[in-house]
């Protein structure tokens, strides 16, 4: 079938500067809408890649994610925020982005032309067979996310993409595809919208679904869940008031003495 690059199409929204606050604001949450829609049609897509990175982490393996621009930065903030909602090693979950640590905070566009930088950033982590590789690019184009999906394959490694285009040449390189089909953007090409908001839903899933399967959950608590701050504290507090039926007094005692939430649980009908 033929690649169309939807993402870049015009808007069907014009004479945006003519355009009153509220009027925009409507239309843009008419888009944001489209994008859930969007997300609904693909979620036996997820269940599949999700399916596939369980038994990765059950054998110790790690997931990747690969990407430029506002793809990539969404993949690094997921992965960075799995340590302290789940208890992992900063190595389980781990985002690359095109130009490193400065592209989190400037636009480094050039850095997204290396077919070959993704594959040595993978390499600095000792990338192996038993981990997972998702690419992830709105338009399905971006040369750094391809070159490393394709080096994975080539060396055994499993590969996902989340792309928002139709039979791109990101997902030729994917073992398991995502193609969540939000539509030309509110602003044309700004697929830091619709696109994002997909992207971002999505990895919400995967992340936060293979650490229940992975067992960082209980019921429905973070039993892994770092105590870093008063907000945390106060969180894991509630958490075992609420699983033990205990008083605050109690919960913050058994905290200080076990140390984790888990710990608490575990330990408690022996105390």
């Amino acid at each position: 079938m033929k690649f169309i690059k939807i993402t870049e199409q015009d808007s069907n929204h014009k004479d945006l500067e003519k355009k009153s606050i509220t009027e925009l604001v409507a239309a843009m949450h008419e888009e944001d809408n489209n994008a859930l829609k969007a997300v609904n049609k693909v979620l036996p897509k997820v269940v599949e890649l999700i399916k596939q990175i369980e038994p990765k982490f059950k054998n110790g393996g790690r997931l990747f994610y690969i990407g430029a621009g506002t793809s990539g930065r969404l993949g690094v903030l997921d992965a960075s925020e799995c340590p302290p909602t789940f208890g992992t090693h900063p190595e389980k979950v781990v985002g690359l982005l095109a130009g490193g640590i400065p592209a989190l905070y400037s636009s480094i566009e050039i850095a997204e032309d290396d077919l070959d930088q993704a594959w040595k950033d993978l390499s600095e982590h000792n990338i192996n067979s038993n981990d997972f590789v998702i690419g992830i690019a709105a338009s399905g184009t971006t040369p750094y996310v391809i070159g490393g999906l394709k080096q994975c394959q080539k060396n055994n490694i499993s590969t996902g993409c989340i792309v928002c285009n139709e039979n791109s040449p990101l997902s030729k390189y994917a073992d398991y595809k995502i193609e969540v089909i939000v539509g030309p953007e509110f602003l044309t090409g700004s697929s830091r919208l619709k696109a994002g908001t997909a992207q971002k839903l999505i990895l919400n899933m995967i992340s936060t679904i293979s650490m229940i399967l992975d067992g960082h959950v209980r019921g429905n608590k973070m039993i892994d869940m770092q105590m870093t701050n008063a907000k945390l504290n106060k969180r894991a507090r509630r958490i075992i008031m609420e699983e033990l039926d205990v008083s605050a007094e109690e919960a913050d005692r058994l905290i200080i003495k076990h140390k984790s939430i888990r710990s608490v649980i575990d330990n408690y009908s022996n105390e």
